[in-house]
């Protein structure tokens, strides 16, 4: 691996800890990245567990805001949607796969402009049709792109969450996700000994990233933070698109 591609894994671990204490969406820019360096599957697996070091920090910190009542709304549709995932990524070819994943985020960016522009009205956010197709879409997403977070982004700001609500949500919910894809990559042999290593070097400059997303946080109004996610997730979609 060269110099460059170190680097280039190196800021998308900071990445991945910002996004989990801070802005989501910059997350999605890791995403883009890692499938850029490494091959896409391999790519899956390796920010999965990288995923997970980030979660721990944020569920830690969040975990007085996490509204409970409504994670228990859309965590029995996450596995139909994590099994099709792991469908996809068993069958998919790499290629394919990547624009798949540029394609899957920017439609998402798309979704969250519409919603910016003309709100949805809170009783869609809040029906259960919408937590059911909230969960199977970000089981789907997150299994074969590490991309649900504009599809709970989407749930989340429909609901009306508050900032510090909706960072607590979001962290135990993709936390115990990120868990539940374990034994599916698990499964279809992704974690080879390099991915393991891979992630022992670069769990430091997570946990250096998500340092700096707490702190960030703090400072952070609700409009900057949506615009931010959202211009995360169309620079990473096209990233990947025309690759």
């Amino acid at each position: 691996m060269t110099v460059t591609s170190l680097v280039l894994l190196g800021l998308a671990a900071l990445l991945i800890g910002f996004a989990k204490t801070a802005i989501g969406g910059v997350g999605s820019i890791a995403v883009a990245v890692f499938a850029l360096v490494l091959p896409t599957k391999e790519s899956t697996a390796a920010i999965l567990l990288l995923l997970l070091v980030g979660d721990v920090v944020a569920v830690w910190h969040y975990r007085h805001h996490a509204d409970r009542a409504l994670l228990a709304r859309l965590i029995p549709a996450v596995l139909p949607g994590l099994a099709l995932g792991a469908v996809v990524l068993a069958r998919v070819d790499d290629q394919t796969l990547r624009r798949a994943i540029g394609g899957l985020l920017l439609v998402l960016a798309v979704l969250q402009l519409v919603l910016a522009r003309a709100p949805v009205p809170r009783r869609l956010g809040s029906s259960r049709a919408a937590a059911v197709a909230t969960g199977a879409a970000a089981g789907l997403a997150t299994m074969t792109a590490n991309a649900a977070g504009p599809v709970m982004t989407l749930y989340l700001v429909a609901q009306g969450v508050e900032k510090r609500r909706f960072l607590g949500t979001s962290a135990l919910f993709f936390f115990g996700v990120n868990l539940c894809k374990l034994p599916f990559s698990a499964g279809l042999g992704l974690f080879a000994g390099e991915t393991v290593w891979r992630t022992v070097l670069l769990a430091p400059v997570v946990l250096l990233g998500a340092w700096v997303g707490l702190h960030t946080a703090r400072r952070l109004s609700q409009a900057r933070f949506d615009q931010a996610v959202l211009a995360a997730t169309v620079v990473s979609a096209l990233a990947l698109v025309v690759r």
